[in-house]
């Protein structure tokens, strides 16, 4: 386990610089500068601030020092924020974001299972059709459009929930932002449960385990659960990206103050260093995760053995 752990890590490490030197290159590319905005300064002030920020470098001498400062985790100054560093930013927005999509994958996984499993028992009923007709529902339809007719509900008609970001409204406020976000990671997992329980629950060992008089319950909880999550923990890699790239969405509409909404303001703002910084660090967090699902995995499945 051990020994995997460290290959994986290491050949983490190349997939993440690509992504670094490909964002560092795409936001240089980009059009307009930091300092194009509504005020622009005087040409002595704006040369002395690019010299100050390293914008008259040469590329790879930016490149290079950049990739120093993140082996010593400094990600940099925010270029329109001065008195805030990117990681400080960053170390802001990023508990909203996390209790956002903690909440949203926590929420899609035990629906997701507990509707796979219930259509998988009941295959071919009216319970199994409906649950397959909302999950392809939920697959179809983008959360930039649940978000606005989940708001008109329950907040405009109903009035039960906020519509937008109310710290004085405590779980209240969260509610809608989780749904949507869970909504179409609840619709996949739901599949896949499904598909994965009716092939568990049609072999051998589940076959020997009723005739020796288990109960159903007994049999799906004990015997043919952690078989039927193999898949589902397969799909928990794109899914948590599918969480982050989600919530970007979902924290705009909602004005949830995390990650998404300060990464499109920065965008918008043309603050280059927060960009990339959010970036790297998103890249970062999903290696890191999708290496611990492949670990997990090893966990569930005694089957797969590391070398």
């Amino acid at each position: 386990m051990l020994r995997y752990t460290l290959f994986r890590i290491l050949g983490a490490i190349p997939t993440l610089l690509l992504v670094i030197a490909l964002a560092f290159l795409m936001v240089r590319a980009a059009p307009g500068g930091p300092f194009d905005a509504e005020y622009i300064p005087p040409p002595e002030v704006e040369k002395n601030l690019r010299a100050a920020y390293g914008l008259d470098d040469p590329l790879l001498q930016q490149f290079t020092t950049y990739l120093s400062g993140l082996l010593r985790g400094d990600l940099g100054p925010s270029i329109r924020q001065t008195e805030h560093s990117v990681a400080e930013l960053i170390g802001e927005a990023f508990p909203y974001s996390f209790l956002l999509g903690g909440a949203a994958m926590l929420l899609a996984l035990l629906l997701g299972v507990g509707a796979g499993t219930a259509a998988a028992l009941r295959q071919g009923s009216l319970l199994d059709r409906t649950i397959t007709g909302l999950s392809l529902t939920g697959i179809s339809i983008p959360v930039f459009v649940v978000a606005p007719v989940l708001v008109l509900l329950f907040a405009v008609k109903l009035q039960w929930l906020p519509a937008g970001w109310a710290s004085d409204r405590g779980i209240a406020t969260w509610v809608l932002p989780v749904v949507t976000l869970a909504l179409p990671q609840l619709a996949y997992i739901a599949r896949l449960t499904r598909a994965s329980m009716i092939d568990v629950l049609a072999s051998d060992f589940v076959r020997t385990a009723r005739a020796q008089g288990l109960g159903t319950a007994t049999i799906v909880r004990v015997h043919a659960l952690k078989p039927a999550m193999l898949p589902v923990m397969s799909y928990l890699g794109p899914a948590i990206a599918g969480i982050l790239t989600g919530s970007v969405v979902v924290e705009q509409v909602f004005g949830i103050p995390g990650m998404g909404e300060m990464f499109v303001r920065s965008a918008l703002n043309r603050d280059f260093t927060v960009v990339l910084g959010v970036v790297v660090f998103y890249a970062a967090l999903i290696i890191a995760l999708n290496l611990l699902v492949d670990i997990l995995y090893g966990v569930i499945d005694p089957r797969v053995r590391y070398r």
